[in-house]
């Protein structure tokens, strides 16, 4: 996605609603380009067209969240997408910004990537990238596998990084999640003893939730956006943690 297609994107997410003729004015060329892009954004699943229209997606929750603060959290996942090299095996968890990492990923490196998210499978599946959707039981609201089955297949595989969505962080919890089955998924993956990383928004930080993710000395990295306060960052280093803040520019 160039960035003319990021900027459209944005303004449909903005408004709700963008005719052809307004995204070429605003953004200074042919409408026929705008309907090339807006194909585009549409078989990649970023928007819908309608006659003449850009409109978002439908509600739907992990698509939903991809969309809200989109131009930050596709910042993070290029910057996480930076440190997987080609060749590499890794694992991808779930959530907004990891969905938008195996995108990245997908489109731009040669990886094979092991999820449990079964919408972040369905996102790659037009990408040449190699895909391993582990099994278990489908949790239709996450669109994601959880239990004991998915336990079991995360043992028979290998990565050597795995990308983690949290829920909340507070020094005296750590990392935490919302969902029970879930957070049992992410400690078995952290029991494999890869790399693991947070790749998070800011706005996690300070909140807590009731199940464990961890311990934290299991987790190696954080990346988040410079809305991460110093006290917290500081609250992550002192647990040994590497903590990258990436910084949101605006488009142009």
């Amino acid at each position: 996605m160039n960035s003319r297609q990021q900027i459209i994107l944005q303004m449909v997410i903005d408004q709700g609603r963008m005719s052809v003729a307004d995204l070429a004015k605003t953004t200074g060329v042919s409408e026929v380009t705008i309907r090339q892009d807006l194909n585009l954004l549409e078989k990649r699943s970023y928007l819908r067209r309608a006659h003449g229209y850009a409109v978002p997606l439908e509600s739907d929750d992990v698509e939903t969240r991809m969309m809200n603060n989109f131009t930050l959290k596709q910042n993070l996942a290029e910057f996480a997408a930076s440190l997987v090299s080609d060749g590499e095996t890794v694992f991808i968890e779930n959530g907004s910004s990891n969905a938008l990492l195996a995108r990245t990923l997908a489109e731009r490196k040669r990886v094979t990537l092991i999820t449990v998210s079964s919408y972040i499978a369905h996102l790659l599946k037009d990408t040449n990238c190699e895909v391993i959707l582990l099994g278990g039981i489908y949790q239709k609201k996450s669109e994601s596998m959880v239990g004991p089955l998915t336990r079991q297949f995360i043992q028979q595989v290998h990565f050597s990084k795995a990308f983690i969505g949290i829920d909340g962080f507070l020094p005296e919890t750590g990392f935490t999640g919302r969902d029970m089955m879930r957070a049992d998924v992410v400690n078995a993956v952290l029991e494999k003893g890869s790399e693991a990383i947070v790749l998070t928004d800011s706005s996690k930080f300070g909140a807590t939730h009731p199940y464990t993710l961890g311990p934290m000395d299991r987790f190696s990295r954080v990346i988040t956006d410079d809305g991460l306060s110093d006290t917290a960052s500081q609250q992550l280093q002192n647990n040994g943690l590497l903590v990258d803040i990436v910084k949101q520019f605006p488009l142009s």
